[in-house]
């Protein structure tokens, strides 16, 4: 018997854009190029609505 979820999965699709944001494992949070944490770039947040990244399902076995 196949699993429920494989009749409906779908490939990752890489997005067309790269966001302006990039994880820090240091920091443990999304920066902007210039080095600003970008939760705190208001602008940034108005027009993306939120910043994310996958470090917590990698960093963390209970997610």
């Amino acid at each position: 018997m196949q699993p429920f979820a494989l009749d409906y999965a779908r490939p990752a699709v890489e997005p067309d854009t790269t966001p302006p944001y990039a994880y820090d494992r240091g920091l443990q949070l999304n920066l902007l190029r210039d080095g600003r944490v970008a939760a705190r770039d208001h602008a940034l947040l108005r027009e993306l609505g939120t910043t994310t990244s996958t470090a917590g399902s990698k960093t963390h076995f209970d997610d």
